[in-house]
């Protein structure tokens, strides 16, 4: 039988007490990285989807009301976000912007020091045809 020096009794039980807070916080941290990274594709996907259906309209109002409605349909119920924004020339031969600005919340994150919520910007812009009768009777 083999038998264990008595300066390594215990060594495990400490090693398994340091290393497996440890490696939940790794864990939380590939989480807090997996939130803002899916925040930021949702964000750009959705001003993406609001510039084309802002292209499709006829006028500015009924633009940048497209533009809000498509953002807000495409976004997931996980990420908070203010109604986009459109800019741009609405003219034919011109070229339209959708900006979004969206939050990505930490409140489940304090453990690792992550605490409030995170900026996440994306935009999008798209040419009008130029050919395409905008705005005017």
């Amino acid at each position: 039988m083999s038998r264990v020096p008595d300066g390594d009794r215990g060594s495990m039980a400490v090693e398994i007490v340091v290393l497996v807070p440890v490696l939940v916080m790794v864990m939380m941290l590939v989480v807090a990285f997996g939130r803002y990274v899916s925040a930021e594709g949702a964000a750009e996907a959705a001003a993406r989807e609001a510039v084309r259906a802002a292209t499709l309209e006829r006028d500015l109002a009924s633009a940048s009301a497209a533009a809000r409605g498509t953002a807000a349909d495409a976004l997931p119920s996980t990420v908070s976000c203010d109604p986009a924004v459109l800019s741009g020339s609405f003219v034919a031969g011109g070229v339209v912007r959708v900006d979004l600005t969206c939050r990505v919340s930490w409140h489940d994150l304090g453990l690792i020091g992550l605490r409030g919520t995170s900026p996440v910007s994306a935009s999008s812009s798209a040419p009008l045809d130029q050919y395409r009768r905008t705005g005017g009777p």
